[in-house]
């Protein structure tokens, strides 16, 4: 797949383009939604010979219209959405730098530079896709925005167990620790990527060392408490309990919550190592023991648990 990165004012002098069959949309989580308006773009491309094209933006509009919006969480930071992508088999995308200016084109003006400009023969969005300052372009005004130079097709809601499949419902479901209900939104089950640091080792003392993990992106985060999880190291995966929190029993003082995964049955040094953590279900919340005995009794309760929960 071959990337583009466009900031505005958008220059294609030197651009040479195919005939495209692009998917519009900001696409965080790359949802089965989502995958729903790609695959379609896709379709299209191998039914008229094109080339697919995915055109997403970074960063989240919200952060540059926004009301003094500095940090947005992600399902899927640009990394892990331009591998899902990528993963889909399309063959060019394109990321807009997403600024006030580019965010005060008309919608005609956006039409005309933007997908004209890229040689698009063909625009495929959800229902819900707007375009244009202030979103006042929709699919709707889509086909006469087009000049008739390109095809459009308007991809309708995707809906499970009667809620529509959305980035918003699936943020809710990490939010909440419900991570057992995203594989049927998701497509799969939500993972996290990070490094595996230093951390201060106590786990090692009490016999369950755990991988101190330090994300590699904006995640949104999941609940504080105890998760199966399982967990990729160096293409493999593992099957571990995960705990993110502040480790009360210990008294620690931290900004921002740990991730630590204990690996069952694994003996390795893999400090610095890339790792993904891919959430399963939320077993209890953190909460603070009068010892260490007493932690030592509810991990191993955890990991009896968790092995269970992977035999099913």
């Amino acid at each position: 797949m071959e990337i583009i990165s466009l900031n505005h004012p958008i220059h294609l002098n030197h651009l040479y383009l195919p005939e495209l069959s692009m998917a519009l949309g900001y696409f965080d989580g790359v949802h089965l939604g989502h995958q729903k308006v790609i695959l379609q773009a896709k379709r299209t491309a191998d039914e008229t010979e094109m080339k697919s094209a995915v055109m997403t933006f970074d960063p989240h509009p919200s952060v540059v219209l926004g009301n003094n919006i500095q940090h947005v969480e992600y399902i899927t930071p640009l990394q892990d959405k331009i591998q899902l992508i990528a993963d889909l088999g399309i063959d060019y995308l394109f990321i807009v730098h997403f600024t006030r200016d580019f965010a005060n084109l008309s919608p005609q003006e956006f039409v005309d530079q933007y997908l004209i400009g890229l040689n698009v023969q063909h625009v495929t969005a959800g229902f819900d896709y707007t375009y244009g300052k202030m979103g006042k372009g929709t699919m709707e005004t889509m086909p006469e925005h087009s000049r008739g130079k390109f095809g459009c097709t308007t991809v309708p809601k995707l809906s499970v167990n009667n809620e529509k499949v959305s980035s918003t419902l699936i943020r809710t479901h990490i939010r909440n620790g419900q991570m057992e209900r995203l594989p049927e939104i998701l497509g799969r089950y939500y993972t996290t990527s990070g490094t595996v640091v230093h951390g201060d080792k106590r786990g090692r003392t009490i016999g369950f060392p755990t991988a101190n993990v330090e994300l590699n992106g904006d995640y949104i985060f999941p609940p504080l408490g105890v998760f199966c999880v399982r967990i990729l190291v160096q293409g493999k995966w593992h099957e571990g309990v995960c705990n993110v929190g502040y480790k009360p029993t210990f008294n620690v003082v931290s900004s921002k919550p740990s991730v630590e995964v204990f690996i069952f049955n694994f003996d390795q040094e893999i400090y610095g190592q890339d790792v993904t953590v891919e959430w399963h279900i939320h077993l209890r919340k953190e909460q603070k023991f009068a010892g260490v005995a007493e932690l030592v009794a509810q991990i191993e309760k955890d990991k009896q648990k968790a092995i269970e929960y992977f035999a099913k």
